[in-house]
């Protein structure tokens, strides 16, 4: 594992809030914790392989609550659309089990705060809220499809 890699699995673990990541493969072994300190900075920690020189201190990184992201959509026809995107790389998730309804579906209307999905990451549940205010008029990805970090996920036609 490069330092580009670690550099990228700290960036999941704060944009995600997971708490604890660890991987362990033949020749080396790497944990990251987030433990809860004061103000809003989650420290992490890195261990280092047994064999191995350390990769790097302790790094605080800002917490980041796991909310959708929104941006106005570009194309002419949806000029008046704001397209909710994924915080996180994971599953999508429309209900929150295979028997239930869906969180949302084209025709609801939603307010600021409401559940739209869910995204699974590394066995987390991470329930996506809405940042904007309106009605669904297009859901733009499959049920339990894998999607990446800032993938559109809804059109919403703001209120």
């Amino acid at each position: 594992m490069n330092l580009n890699e670690i550099q990228d699995l700290i960036k999941l673990v704060s944009k995600s809030g997971l708490t604890e990541v660890e991987i362990e493969k033949k020749d080396f072994k790497i944990t990251l914790k987030a433990e809860k300190a004061k103000g809003n900075d989650q420290p992490i920690y890195l261990q280092a392989p047994m064999a191995s020189a350390p990769l790097a201190a302790p790094v605080n990184i800002p917490a980041v609550a796991p909310t959708a992201t929104i941006e106005e959509a570009n194309a002419s026809d949806d000029s008046k659309l704001i397209t909710v995107k994924s915080p996180m790389i994971g599953t999508f998730y429309r209900s929150a089990g295979p028997d239930k309804d869906a969180f949302v579906s084209v025709g609801s209307m939603l307010q600021k705060g409401d559940k739209v999905c869910i995204i699974e990451a590394m066995k987390l549940f991470n329930e996506i809220e809405s940042e904007v205010s309106g009605k669904i008029v297009k859901v733009l990805v499959d049920d339990a499809s894998p999607v990446e970090y800032d993938q559109p996920l809804f059109l919403v036609e703001p209120a």
